[in-house]
């Protein structure tokens, strides 16, 4: 089993209540699998589904497996310009 690192930003920050955690992952996780788990939490499969995801700072995809102690930011869109 590994960890990996969750840090959340903007929107995802406020609807997580925390700026960063910890979160256990069965070895050979992927990022869908991690989603799953983020969305299943109250109030945040809608922000799993707008959020762009960042793993150790390169964009990831559903598929992405997540290494053990892997950074992996939740991005939301961000508004303004």
């Amino acid at each position: 089993m590994g960890s990996v690192t969750v840090r959340y930003f903007a929107g995802a920050k406020a609807a997580a209540g925390r700026e960063t955690e910890v979160v256990s992952l069965p070895d050979g996780a992927t990022l869908a699998d991690l989603k799953a788990l983020l969305a299943s939490r109250e109030g945040f499969g809608a922000v799993c589904l707008a959020s762009s995801f960042l793993v150790d700072g390169s964009q990831a995809d559903a598929e992405t497996e997540l290494p053990g102690a892997a950074v992996v930011d939740v991005l939301p869109p961000f508004a303004g310009g």
